[in-house]
């Protein structure tokens, strides 16, 4: 799994209104909270959802962008959106490609959760990985924008 310090690999997939999504167009913009996450409508990813959506304000205050990952399809991933009203990304990772890219391993059976904090620069400065502790993930996420300063003004 990728770490504090390294280069974020570029992600360049479908989001849930079919539009191509790059990471690389955030460069120089604005830090981003990339949550990966196993399935769309499952308890614990619903509640990590929810958890980014009753928090999204705060995200936005810190100028930071958050972004879900999951091999869901398209239309999954609109259903979701909807049904949660999510503001924010949710990307298709079908293939697996940006899982991959971040070294995230299936681990008996069971997808990893992790999330990275992203500068605006593609600088990963912050890795929560809990398979279970959803609200963790948002917690943290938001504690590291603040405390390391990483909000655009």
């Amino acid at each position: 799994m990728l770490r504090i310090g390294d280069q974020a690999p570029e992600v360049k997939l479908t989001d849930q209104h079919g539009s191509l999504f790059r990471l690389s167009a955030l460069h120089g913009k604005s830090p981003v909270v990339l949550y990966f996450y196993p399935k769309d409508d499952t308890p614990v990813c619903t509640k990590e959802a929810c958890t980014f959506r009753d928090r999204h304000a705060e995200f936005a205050d810190l100028h930071a962008v958050v972004v879900g990952i999951s091999d869901d399809d398209v239309a999954s991933h609109k259903k979701f959106a909807e049904e949660y009203r999510l503001p924010f990304t949710l990307l298709s990772d079908v293939e697996g490609a940006a899982r991959e890219a971040f070294g995230l391993r299936t681990l008996l059976g069971f997808k990893a959760r992790a999330t990275f904090v992203i500068d605006a620069e593609g600088i990963i400065r912050a890795v929560v990985a809990d398979r279970l502790n959803a609200t963790r993930h948002v917690r943290e996420a938001l504690a590291s924008l603040s405390d390391q300063g990483l909000a655009k003004s």
